[in-house]
Order: C-alpha cells, then sequence, then structure tokens
C-alpha cells in the first residue's frame, strides 16, 4: 500500500477514535432499555420562568428567546413566592446513555403516552431525567418497569 493511502487510512482511524472518545455511553436501544432502571428523586419539582436567576439553586435552567426556565424544588419555589403551574415528581434514567442514542426517548415516551402520562425530558450528559405529574408518578414508575421488564431485566428504585 502507498504512502498516501496508508496516511488516510491512519488519519480515518484516528478521527473513528476521536468520535467515538467523545460520545460516551450506551448507544444500543436493546440494552438502554434493558438497563435504563428508572430511580425516583425524592422531592417535588417545579418549572418556573423568569428573567432573573432565582436566590436558590435551580436544578436544571433552560434558556430560551422568552425567558429562563428553572426547575427549582417545590419548596423553594413557594418559600419565594414564584408562580408555577405544574407539579413534577423526577425520574432518572440509571444507564449512561450516549447523547448520540437514538429511540430511548421515543420508547419512553411512548411508554408513558400508552398510560395517559405527560412527560417533559431532560438530557444530562450521563442521564436522561423524566419529569412527569407528581400524581402519576407511581403509574409513570409502573409504566417505564413495564418497559424495562419487557427487555428481561431491571427493577426501579427510589433515590434518597
Amino acid at each position: 500500500m502507498g504512502t498516501g493511502r496508508r496516511h488516510q487510512r491512519d488519519t480515518r482511524d484516528r478521527i473513528r477514535l476521536c468520535e467515538h472518545a467523545l460520545v460516551s455511553g450506551e448507544r444500543d436501544l436493546v440494552q438502554l432499555l434493558a438497563t435504563m432502571r428508572p430511580v425516583v428523586r425524592a422531592g417535588e419539582f417545579v418549572f418556573v420562568s423568569s428573567t432573573a436567576p432565582p436566590s436558590v439553586p435551580s436544578l436544571a435552567t433552560i434558556a430560551e428567546d422568552e425567558g429562563t426556565t428553572y426547575v427549582l424544588d417545590r419548596t423553594d419555589a413557594d418559600t419565594l413566592g414564584l408562580h408555577y403551574d405544574f407539579v413534577a415528581g423526577w425520574i432518572t434514567l440509571q444507564v449512561h446513555s450516549s447523547l448520540a442514542a437514538v429511540g430511548l426517548t421515543a420508547a419512553v415516551s411512548g411508554a408513558l403516552t400508552e398510560a395517559g402520562i405527560s412527560c417533559n425530558v431532560l438530557a444530562g450528559f450521563y442521564h436522561d431525567h423524566l419529569l412527569v405529574p407528581i400524581d402519576r408518578l407511581a403509574d409513570a414508575l409502573a409504566a417505564l418497569t413495564a418497559l424495562n421488564h419487557s427487555t428481561g431485566h431491571g427493577v426501579p428504585s427510589v433515590m434518597p
């Protein structure tokens, strides 16, 4: 093989290694569903919108054209007198999912849709987080458990 071809192959191999290093986490949908391990985060959570950051820690922040959305502990929002109209329970899928994975959000939202449960999804670097109506938290966990068991694995748990 000529030097030019070898250089091209070496360059392609280095690029593949770099791409793999940049995209960590599980990508295979069957594996993601089999190992998603839904865990309930203790507490009640709300979405508030403000032009100024709240004086309490935000658990998630989303910048939008209309203002910034903050996900806060409900107790903190109540203490500050902040308006909200949705109270959520928080479920974390403990599998380390790749940000490039395809189908996990669709599968999870499909299972929750079948159960008639709304869901707001937040993607973190390591895990996906589902905020569902607090009064449907147990139902959401049951739907996710059924989806998880359909792959033959998993038992949900509760975070302290």
